[in-house]
């Protein structure tokens, strides 16, 4: 399969540069963000490594001139509407669009509204922020991708080709709707603890954090089976302790997110699970008592 030319990054963060960084080193790559980065960028790898590149760069008030081949659009989930409306009419109609977020919120609603393409990656890689010219590539994992109708086999293999040369190991799936859920499942039961209590994700292990981590997951579990989505071949339960343990010392995004006093992705990862609950007339006590606490002011507790 061939690679995609001209990527355009949109929501260059940690995420977005990390993809970015990773593509610019076999092809044409564009960081598109509200302001101006640096365009000597560097990326910390997991072993270590510094590596430095220049890419270009733009604002989403200033596009380039060129012709994407491919838009990725790695915004916080909260912001990727605004983010594609920025852009929409700037774009060829068959031009695949990349969506990298959390949850099961906006992937639909883009997906409706695109003309072109429209693909979903789930990922697994870790990434933080160190400055407007540093990223470091915290650890590595994989990436899924696929689309929500099935279409687009061939694009889709491709992608995830071009992402797996670039050193970020790629696959694509024809189940994707359910990859998104799966994960969004066990975001919902690590992050919005962890953001309440303002601890690490190996903290959720002790005392008094342990048992609502489990009444969580029973709770998601719940609302996974009435929605039709397969459990892990493990379970519920063994899947995010799994997780717990591999992401111990993390502080999850949410987390900063709160710290930083940002808005959270709580409504595309606890939104999609309340509105599925309510369609199946379950009962998800814990997890609206944590969407509201997130939707109020954390400062305030």
């Amino acid at each position: 399969m061939t690679h995609l030319p001209a990527h355009w990054i949109l929501g260059p963060g940690a995420l977005g540069r990390l993809v970015g960084l990773r593509l610019a080193e076999q092809a044409t790559v564009t960081l598109i963000g509200r302001r101006s980065l640096p365009v000597e960028q560097t990326l910390i790898t997991p072993d270590g490594a510094s590596r430095s590149r220049r890419v270009a760069v733009a604002r989403l008030d200033a596009l380039p001139g060129d012709t994407p081949g491919v838009i990725h659009l790695t915004t916080k989930a909260y912001a990727a509407e605004a983010a594609y409306e920025a852009i929409a009419l700037r774009l060829p109609a068959d031009t695949p669009l990349v969506l990298w977020q959390n949850g099961f919120d906006c992937q639909p609603r883009l997906a409706a509204r695109h003309p072109g393409p429209v693909l979903c990656a789930t990922t697994t890689e870790g990434a933080y922020v160190q400055s407007d010219a540093q990223v470091v590539h915290a650890g590595h994992g994989e990436t899924l991708v696929g689309t929500l109708d099935g279409r687009h086999a061939e694009l889709a293999g491709t992608l995830a080709d071009t992402l797996s040369a670039a050193g970020l190991k790629a696959f694509a799936v024809t189940d994707i709707r359910h990859r998104l859920w799966q994960k969004l499942a066990v975001n919902a039961a690590i992050n919005p603890l962890v953001a309440r209590f303002r601890i690490r994700n190996g903290q959720l292990r002790d005392r008094p954090f342990r048992p609502l981590v489990e009444a969580v997951i029973d709770e998601v579990a719940a609302i996974m089976a009435a929605e039709g989505i397969p459990a892990p071949e493990e379970g519920w339960h063994a899947r995010v302790w799994k997780v717990v343990a591999g992401t111990a010392g993390n502080r999850a995004s949410m987390l900063q997110d709160v710290l930083a006093d940002r808005p959270t992705e709580r409504e595309a990862i606890l939104g999609p699970l309340r509105d599925a609950a309510r369609r199946h007339g379950l009962t998800a006590t814990r997890l609206a008592e944590l969407d509201d606490w997130l939707a109020a002011d954390p400062w305030l507790h």
